[in-house]
């Protein structure tokens, strides 16, 4: 599965229709596509708003949709590229916390791309940095914060911040390095 920036959900289409789309594609009967649908507009938080178009939606509720869309064609991987980077700060630790608290109920392995260091750290149970340009791993490390997690409280632990600090010694030489890349093209 694979969850956008941007969410994917079609304007014309209500919310358990974006959802059940998927396994509608995948040949399941629209009776039973509509049914995982509904369960999982319910399992992220979603019950009572399955008549409504994105339009009428957040951006929060908008991000349920798509995660909804994403798991309920049950993917043994999920892609995440930024899923939550367009939210306001409050709304993203809402769905930090949705998606830890969804994905803890399947199997999947979820790769999450992020420029936020925080959110990778109380997301994860690995964090691996990548070099500025071109892009190569310079850094592993294990995330062994107990889970389940809640993203306000982890937070606040002495293991997170020990973790952010070793990762941002390795992070810190590759955002200055890709600021000074940046300066010399303008140069």
């Amino acid at each position: 599965g694979y969850m956008f920036q941007q969410d994917a959900v079609l304007p014309w289409r209500s919310v358990l229709d974006n959802v059940a789309l998927g396994p509608r594609f995948r040949g399941v009967s629209k009776a039973e596509a509509k049914a995982k649908a509904a369960e999982w507009v319910r399992i992220v938080g979603l019950a009572g708003f399955e008549d409504y178009y994105p339009h009428q939606l957040s951006g929060g509720m908008r991000k349920r949709v798509a995660l909804a869309q994403t798991l309920v064609n049950e993917p043994e991987i999920m892609l995440m590229d930024e899923p939550f980077s367009a939210l306001d700060v409050q709304t993203r630790q809402l769905m930090q916390d949705e998606l830890l608290r969804v994905w803890a109920g399947t199997d999947a392995a979820v790769i999450f791309v992020t420029h936020d260091l925080e959110e990778a750290i109380a997301l994860a149970d690995r964090v691996v940095v990548m070099t500025a340009s071109p892009a190569t791993v310079c850094g592993d490390f294990r995330v062994t914060l107990e889970r389940p997690r809640n993203v306000e409280e982890v937070r606040l632990t002495e293991e997170f911040r020990d973790l952010y600090r070793e990762i941002w010694e390795t992070l810190r030489d590759q955002v200055e390095a890709a600021r000074t890349k940046g300066a010399t093209r303008v140069a």
